[in-house]
């Protein structure tokens, strides 16, 4: 009977499993930004003419521009080493010839490869470069409109 007693203070009666249904209260609204936008499920973000920032190792090295593809063996970009973002940003606002790279990086050089998006109140990098020179990054690394199938 001890035992009992003891059990029953540890282990209080069991309440009903019963769903109470009570009313709901709309606490907050969230605005869809960027990143709620991407993010349809099942679908690849990363498609040809994304703004990207690509980070490599081997050595290390950090690039931003617009995907032109991407497969097993390594993505293709056009676009910059992101040390040079502010020097290019100059030029485009003086109206001066700009050539961004088209290079290639194998996959065992990348380590990560990120979307440029807002993170909160920090502007992404195309915003940044939108803002400042009043043209699109995609269209200024990625002119032409990705071919169906390649």
């Amino acid at each position: 009977m001890a035992a009992n007693r003891i059990l029953s203070n540890v282990f209080p009666r069991r309440r009903s499993c019963k769903v109470r249904h009570s009313p709901a209260t709309i606490v907050s609204v969230k605005n869809v930004d960027e990143r709620d936008a991407l993010a349809v499920p099942g679908k690849n973000p990363f498609q040809p003419r994304t703004m990207v920032v690509l980070t490599l190792g081997n050595p290390r090295e950090k690039f931003w521009g617009a995907m032109l593809s991407l497969g097993p063996e390594g993505v293709c970009l056009c676009g910059i080493e992101l040390a040079s973002f502010e020097d290019l940003v100059s030029m485009v606002k003086e109206d001066e010839k700009v050539s961004p790279g088209i290079v290639f990086f194998p996959t065992h050089r990348m380590e990560r490869m990120e979307l440029d998006l807002p993170d909160g109140n920090i502007s992404s990098l195309s915003q940044r470069f939108a803002a400042k020179t009043g043209l699109d990054p995609a269209d200024v690394f990625a002119p032409y409109p990705a071919k169906e199938g390649g």
